[in-house]
Formats: C-alpha cells, structure tokens, sequence
C-alpha cells in the first residue's frame, strides 16, 4: 500500500462483514437459545418468534452492508479522514500531530480470516478515537506504517529505492512456562462473579429457584449435620478442603486470565520504537515511540516480591487498553528489566544518591488524622459504656498510624543530573522515574496543616500521567522546582530523540 493509493477514499475489507455479523450472533444467541427453549411447547407462537428472529438478523445484515458500503477512510497529506452515515452522513478528520498511537488488534474470528482492526489513537480517550475495522493484516500494517512516518515527518516504507530497515531486537519475551508462572500470581475469583450473573440472566432455566433460601437450608441441613456429628477434626479438615477449592479455583482462574492476555508476549526495539505483541486468541500489535515515553514505573507484589518477580510499564501520551500506562514487561526479573528501561533512555539510582523524606512534621499529622479514625468512634463506645467495644476502633486507629509511619518511612525521592526518582512501599516497593526535561509543569500545593507546618505536595505535570511528592518542605520544594525548570528551559524540544 502506498502513498498515492491511499489518496483515493478506501473501504473496509468486504470480508469484515461476516466476521462483524458471527461477532453479533455470538452475543446474542445465549438470548434466542432462551428464547426458543421458553417457547418451545407453544405452538405457532414458537415459529411466529423464530420467524421474526430470523427476518430480524436479514434486517441488521442489510443494515451492516449499508453501514460498509457509505464508509470510506481517505489517507491525505495533513490528516486522515472517515466518512460515514446511511441517511445521516458525518464525517471525522484527525490530523497527524495529534494521533499518539497506531495499534492493530485481532480478535479470534478477525484472525481466522486474516483480518485486523486498526486503532488510532489520539490521547483523549473515548469518542475522540479512530478505528477501522476491518482491514486485511498487511492493509493495516502498511496503513500503520504510513500513518507514523507521516505524523513523525519520517520517510515513508516502502519506497523503490530505500534501504531496509534494521532487523528488530528482541528486548524481552515471556514463554509459555513464564506465562503459566505469571498466571500462578494473578489469583482470581472473577469466575464465582460471572457465574453469579450467569444465574441472574437464566435463572428461568434452572430446574429449581436459586434464590429459595429455605430449599437451600433443608438441602444443606442434612450433610451439615453428618459433618457435625463427625467431630471437631472432621469439621476443620472439611473447612480446609472448601478453602484449597477456592484456592484451586482462584489459582487456575488467574492462569487462564493471564494466559489469554499474555501468551506470546514480544517486546522489540524497532525503527519505529517499542513493538509489543500478545494475546492467545485476540492478538494485539502495538508499537510505541521512544520519543512519546514520558515516565517509567518498576513495581512489583507482596508475593512476587519475596520470588523476586516484578512489572515495568511506561507513561505514554497514548493509552493501553484503558490505562495511562504501556506494560512493557508485566513479569520478570530486576536485571531482565532495566535493559528495556535502558532502551528507553532511563538510568537506575546511583548507589550515592542522596534520597530525602516527607516532611517529619508531615509524618506526625498523617499518623494522627488516621489515629482519629479510631479515636472518635471509640470515644463515643465509652461515652455509652461500651468499653470493651471501644478497644477495636482503637485498634484499627493504632494500626492506620502505623500504617502511616511505615509508608512515610519508604516514601523517598532524589534528583541526579537528568531524572526525578520516586521510591515508595514497603510491602510493594515501588519505583517511578521521569525525565526532567519532559515535565510540564511544577505546582506546589499547601493545605491548613501544610501551611501550618510548612510542608505540602509538589505536583510534577507529566504527559500522559502523574507525578507528586507528598508532604515535601517548603525549602526542598523551591529547590527541586528551581532544578526542575532549569531543565525545562534549556531543552531543545525540536531537538529531542524521535527515535
């Protein structure tokens, strides 16, 4: 696909028809299959509704190739263009500068007939997004292509004549025993929610009521009291078979979830940037320039931590999949992991650093506005009588203080000649990094108590993302403000990799 063939105003692949059509039939045939089991036994009602189901689905097939036919996309030179509409026409022009993002998707139905869905994104989210679906996969590579070397004022691929581009280079990837071992740590139950809606969809199905609490007690009373008779070992050994089944369900849930989303993952260091694939039925190819990388995240789980397991993301101006931030690396080791951050131009902590704690002042207020969660509803126990009672708010408060001591305890930050570093969490530590010449702005911001003590939050404004400093002093703000802006200032933004 080249330049000048694009010029002219496209349709969508023909065949993206059927897949959109099987897409919708696989929606709503869990509510025909009720349909036709409800009515099963009435007569000619049950043909009268199958018969209007199916003139239904000849209406949205007709209506589906109209929506195809009165759509075109055209390729310009200063933006790309959508036109759509049957009765009511409406047109859409997204010019180039403001598409952060070109991704290809492909669902399981998409795949089996080589097609993909191409996404551009333009940073604000929602409506104000593009897609086209579908195009045939190496339509919507090429059209990817074309759209990023436009947009970065890049040569066009493709041309007779050019050199080739580098080969790709694997900077990491997650094999199937990785993915299963990741999956082990994403524990879930999101099945017993499913199943819960499920029920609340087609309870008319089941050959019993399942909200009959009284059928549920009598069906139970009997293998309860089996179980009581047996003993208080019987009990507990019977109360640890139901919780290792809920561990097993949670455990195969979350490798099922990982599996579907993380299978296959590659990540390589492109011409273009970052290139990230995944997915085990719905794949999806999303590349991400280096120069659109605003900020970094290494973080990791109480439980990954102790196997030494952790995630690094990027702050993008586009989003993924609904999130600010572009997982890179959802499951490796600390040394697998700074060679990506690396890539994209990011430097671990020197061993000198001089990292700075919140304000102590800060640290003494936080620990007692959460102690008075437990204070005040205690103080009113004992105002009643309730002594014994007032002991739990009390622990809860005692426990929120501490909680607010051991984070301001790990909540540390540094500055080194290019870079803001952020480290908080014990449990979870987390690390965040972003370049200081591509903040934005820098906001401090001082509530009663803050001014009182002289302390407040300093709110770092990053593209994409966010970045603040809690309970920071008056003095260490100015200057971390002062160096910030100095950086700011001497940038050459025109100058910047857009690599």
């Amino acid at each position: 696909m080249t330049g000048a063939a694009l010029s002219e105003p496209k349709r969508t692949a023909p065949i993206g028809l059927l897949v959109k059509a099987l897409g919708g039939l696989r929606q709503s045939v869990a509510g025909i299959a009720a349909g036709i089991f409800v009515l099963r036994d009435q007569g000619p009602i049950f043909w009268v509704a199958l018969a209007v189901i199916v003139v239904v689905m000849l209406i949205q097939i007709v209506a589906a190739w109209l929506q195809w036919h009165r759509l075109t996309y055209h390729v310009g030179a200063e933006d790309i263009r959508l036109e759509s509409g049957v009765l009511a026409r409406a047109a859409r022009s997204v010019p180039y500068e403001r598409i952060q993002d070109v991704s290809l998707e492909q669902g399981p139905l998409a795949r089996l007939f080589g097609l993909v869905e191409v996404r551009f994104e333009t940073g604000a989210g929602g409506a104000d997004d593009l897609s086209l679906t579908y195009l045939t996969v190496p339509e919507g590579e090429a059209l990817r292509e074309l759209v990023r070397a436009r947009r970065d004022d890049l040569p066009e691929a493709g041309g007779a004549g050019e050199p080739a581009a580098p080969p790709a280079t694997t900077l990491f990837a997650m094999g199937p025993r990785r993915v299963l071992t990741f999956g082990l740590f994403e524990f879930s139950l999101a099945v017993i929610a499913v199943l819960f809606g499920v029920t609340q969809q087609f309870d008319f199905l089941l050959p019993f009521d399942i909200w009959d609490f009284d059928l549920w007690q009598e069906n139970l009373a009997g293998p309860g009291a089996q179980l009581a008779g047996l003993g208080l070992a019987a009990q507990v050994l019977g109360g640890l078979l139901a919780a290792a089944s809920l561990i097993a369900l949670g455990l195969a849930t979350g490798v099922v979830r990982t599996s579907l989303r993380e299978w296959g993952f590659l990540l390589e260091r492109t011409e273009r940037g970052f290139r990230r694939r995944r997915g085990m039925f719905t794949r999806t190819d999303v590349v991400m320039p280096v120069h659109r990388v605003q900020a970094m995240t290494l973080g990791t789980r109480l439980l990954r931590r102790l196997f030494g397991w952790h995630g690094l993301s990027f702050v993008s101006l586009a989003q993924d999949a609904g999130s600010a931030n572009h997982v890179v690396a959802p499951f490796g080791k600390v040394e697998e992991l700074w060679p990506v951050a690396r890539a994209a131009g990011f430097t671990p902590p020197a061993d000198h650093a001089s990292w700075h704690r919140a304000c102590p002042a800060y640290r003494f207020d936080s620990m007692l506005l959460a102690a008075m969660i437990g204070v005040v509803p205690a103080a009113g126990l004992v105002g009643f009588g309730y002594y014994a009672f007032a002991l739990i708010p009390l622990a809860i408060g005692t426990v929120l203080a501490l909680g607010n001591w051991i984070a301001w305890q790990n909540a540390l930050h540094t500055l080194d000649a290019r870079q803001i570093l952020s480290r908080r969490g014990w449990l979870a530590p987390r690390l965040d990094i972003a370049p200081r010449v591509k903040l934005q702005s820098v906001d401090f911001r001082q509530g009663p108590l803050g001014r009182w003590h002289g302390y407040g939050t300093l709110h770092l404004g990053l593209a994409g993302g966010t970045f603040e400093i809690p309970g920071i002093p008056e003095a260490r703000a100015r200057e971390v403000r002062t160096a910030v802006l100095a950086s700011i200032a001497e940038a050459d933004f025109s100058a910047l990799n857009r690599g």
